[in-house]
């Protein structure tokens, strides 16, 4: 009998009784109301002049009126620079302890984002608000004694003058509070090492000592631990060497385009919970499962605007244009898609995150991640967005009774006709794939689907052309141009000169 787990249950079910529910419009006001005041008489805060926004009529309004947005370009040029000549109360009071190393999609530099330590304690409060929603999954009680395999980047982080560097995953897993560190695996040792191959291998080896409730982590480097895993013992699925497996705690992209992938590795169904924890902050988390969306934490060190994610208001290279509205919580509809703007205890302030949502639930706050403002494929007025391209892939793989976890996609003229054409890139394992009949799918599913695109079909977009490849050429692709596991994720959009880029690596591997 599962007596310590029990405990645990029921002190989880005990502490969501005597907590009240969130009005998520007022604890945003409150947040604001409180970066402002702690950031006052920082740097920025004094050139605009935060004291005054505090003492204005509406808050919200003035600060949206007064400070400009930022992307990450402009805010480390302009502010966050200072952070590495041993500057102080740059964007917020002090130092930070970390700098969150981030190059996303987009590009092989690293990003070096300020993580504070107020934005360490924001991240472990939302990571207790996400234990706390447990109770809403109805798991037993033997869970909550199971470990829990947590597979980011390495927690070794490198050490810099008055500070540490490494990314957002591996800077949370170096900072457990130590009662979870008997639940956590790989464990210290395996965790710090810097090689994803090596380390997964590790994981490997050791897999079958540990009895696992639950997996955390980006789903394209999961699938490829269990895999490893699988592949190491023999095994038919996962669940022949962790039975108890019965929770995946998503992060970093939408689970959907990697669902039938994941679940082909099970022996049986897992409680799937997604999570949205970027470098600059704990974004979201799935509080229920009636639901697949999350909620996003507002009353826990970030401020959240919205803007509509609109042709008008989107400059080419993903960026804003400075007329571009931002909406708070309150004015916000359902069925739009938004670019989502934050300010945080990191000292990030009006920052383009570079995702967009839509939200399923105003009241409650729940929102999806439809896709990146720089994967908004435009050309010819097509209007594609990663989440009408990920409902493609599934009416794809639903037709074609294959998975396809990973593709990517350029808008490209062609030297025989001169005319553009969609050029797709799925990933697949599926063998003599007929690619004029994928092309020919694809392109009337995209057409019912979109009506911008079906307009840009019967005019200046040619065609639809299709390659399909093994998915493990994607993940070499970002093993040679970045680096394999943590917070690392393919590209769904190119433009034409890192598309030719991939297309050499190919025909050389």
């Amino acid at each position: 009998m599962a007596i310590l787990g029990n405990i645990i249950k029921g002190f989880i079910n005990l502490k969501d009784t005597f907590t009240s529910e969130i009005v998520h419009t007022e604890a945003q006001k409150e947040v604001l109301e409180q970066l402002l005041e702690k950031a006052k008489d920082t740097q920025f805060g004094t050139h605009y002049n935060f004291r005054s926004i505090l003492n204005s009529n509406n808050s919200t309004k003035t600060f949206s009126e007064t400070i400009p947005y930022f992307d990450y370009n402009k805010l480390n040029n302009q502010w966050w620079h200072k952070l590495h000549k041993d500057e102080e109360d740059v964007t917020w009071p002090g130092r930070p302890s970390y700098f969150a190393l981030s190059s996303g999609t987009t590009g092989k530099t690293s990003k070096r984002i300020p993580v504070t330590d107020d934005m360490i304690e924001a991240i472990r409060q939302a990571g207790i608000k996400q234990v706390f929603a447990l109770k809403n999954f109805d798991l037993p009680g033997d869970f909550f004694e199971k470990e829990i395999l947590m597979l980011g980047s390495s927690t070794d982080l490198e050490e810099k003058d008055d500070h540490q560097e490494g990314e957002i995953s591996g800077i949370t897993a170096s900072n457990i509070p130590s009662w979870f560190r008997g639940y956590y695996k790989p464990g210290e040792e395996i965790a710090q090492i810097d090689d994803w191959d090596e380390r997964v291998q590790h994981i490997a080896q050791r897999a079958e000592e540990w009895d696992i409730g639950a997996l955390s982590g980006i789903p394209s480097w999961i699938e490829l631990m269990l895999q490893k895993v699988i592949e190491h013992h023999n095994l038919n699925h996962i669940h022949e060497i962790w039975p108890n497996l019965q929770v995946y705690t998503s992060g970093g992209v939408a689970f959907g385009p990697y669902e039938k992938s994941f679940k082909a590795l099970l022996g049986q169904p897992v409680t799937v919970i997604d999570t949205y924890l970027a470098s600059e902050g704990y974004i979201a988390t799935q509080v229920r499962p009636e639901t697949d969306a999350m909620q996003l934490n507002t009353d826990n060190g970030i401020y959240f605007e919205f803007v509509p994610f609109q042709p008008d208001y989107i400059n080419e290279d993903g960026s804003l244009t400075n007329d571009a509205p931002a909406l708070t919580l309150d004015e916000v509809e359902l069925d739009q898609d938004y670019a989502l703007i934050i300010s945080t205890v990191s000292g990030a302030w009006r920052y383009l995150i570079g995702d967009t949502i839509e939200f399923t639930d105003i009241e409650r706050a729940e929102i999806k991640i439809t896709g990146r403002t720089k994967f908004f494929l435009n050309t010819v007025g097509s209007q594609l967005s990663v989440n009408k391209m990920d409902d493609a892939m599934r009416k794809l793989e639903e037709e074609f009774q294959t998975t396809i976890p990973e593709y990517t996609i350029c808008a490209q003229r062609s030297e025989e006709d001169d005319e553009f054409y969609h050029c797709w890139y799925l990933g697949s394992e599926l063998e003599n794939a007929d690619v004029v009949r994928i092309a020919e799918s694809l392109d009337e599913s995209l057409q019912s689907a979109n009506k911008n695109y079906k307009v840009a079909r019967s005019k200046a977009l040619k065609g639809v052309k299709v390659k399909v490849i093994p998915p493990s050429k994607f993940y070499d692709w970002n093993a040679r141009n970045k680096k394999k596991g943590g917070q690392v994720k393919m590209e769904r959009v190119m433009g034409e000169d890192k598309f030719a880029e991939w297309e050499t690596f190919l025909a050389e591997s």
